[in-house]
């Protein structure tokens, strides 16, 4: 009896361990009770029936293969495709890999709608990406990663959406063109280096001689217009030294006219002064020269006179 009483207590044990399910936070399962859906449990404790209730096991991916589980994760899961081939408008063959961020958000249709989740997104994913790639050129290819991204992330989320699946974002990884196109890209982004240095080169060149032009220009004003000034300060010095000068003579004839008074003119006075001087200067040149004067100068004569009269008179 006693053996009795502990093989019950044991297989009620066994029976309460069976009927507790414990789903982790993020987590859930679905349940099927005699091969039909029951229930989608949700963290926390759960209560079954041992051999009537099961987990429904699905396929998902982890470390890169596939595997069944009866648990279905809801937190964002990242999916990294292997590269494929795919083939541009143009004719190019390109490698290409991506990685698809997706959210279960409905097991029920995660489950039910679709036999193999992983592989039908992944499939998916290639198609797609095939079919975008399909529609550009090479160089559209890589340089327009972002509408890619983009279109590809709408295509997969709406085909997706019956399967249970939000698929947040799409990033293309590598694009890998043939060893025949790189070499030729190369040589493409060399010639365009050397293209904008020269360009770059002549421009400084063009602006360093524009630079040294304007300063020629300002150079050439400069000295243009201290020439200027200095002319301008040069006649204004004679002038000024020239109505000195009349000034002095002026001066010079007011004081004699007072000396001599009004019976001499003050002109011839002054006139055959200087007169005397040239002959004095020519008398003290060679001995030997002959000086001829001209017939005019014997009216200067008179003047001289004059001038004996006013030392006399003195």
């Amino acid at each position: 009896m006693t053996y009795v009483l502990i093989a019950i207590v044991v297989l009620v044990l066994i029976f309460a361990k069976m009927a507790l399910v414990i789903i982790p936070q993020s987590e859930t399962k679905i349940i099927e009770r005699l091969g039909r859906y029951y229930a989608t449990l949700r963290p926390g404790i759960n209560i079954i029936i041992p051999i009537v209730d099961r987990a429904k096991e699905i396929v998902v991916m982890r470390a890169g293969r596939y595997v069944y589980s009866n648990s279905i994760d809801l937190r964002e899961q990242v999916y990294d495709f292997p590269k494929q081939n795919v083939i541009t408008k143009d004719n190019v063959q390109t490698e290409i890999n991506a990685l698809l961020y997706f959210q279960i958000v409905d097991p029920f249709k995660a489950v039910y709608e679709i036999n193999n989740l992983p592989n039908a997104i992944e499939k998916l994913t290639q198609t797609t990406l095939r079919n975008i790639i399909g529609e550009l050129e090479l160089d559209e290819t890589l340089t327009s990663r972002d509408t890619i991204n983009t279109k590809l992330r709408s295509v997969l989320d709406d085909a997706t959406n019956k399967w249970g699946i939000k698929v947040n974002r799409v990033e293309l990884q590598d694009i890998t063109p043939p060893e025949s196109v790189l070499t030729a890209m190369e040589k493409q982004m060399q010639a365009e280096r050397n293209k904008r240095a020269t360009i770059l080169t002549s421009e400084g060149k063009k602006a360093s001689d524009i630079l040294q032009s304007e300063g020629e220009k300002m150079a050439t004003i400069n000295r243009a217009e201290a020439l200027k000034q200095q002319a301008i300060l040069k006649a204004e010095g004679e002038a000024q030294a020239r109505i000195r000068k009349a000034e002095a003579e002026a001066i010079a004839i007011k004081k004699i006219t007072e000396a001599v008074g009004e019976s001499t003119n003050p002109a011839n006075y002054l006139l055959a002064q200087k007169y005397i001087q040239m002959l004095q200067q020519i008398a003290e040149g060679d001995k030997t020269k002959t000086v001829y004067l001209p017939y005019e100068a014997t009216n200067l004569m008179g003047s001289i006179g004059g001038i004996k009269d006013l030392f006399k008179s003195e």
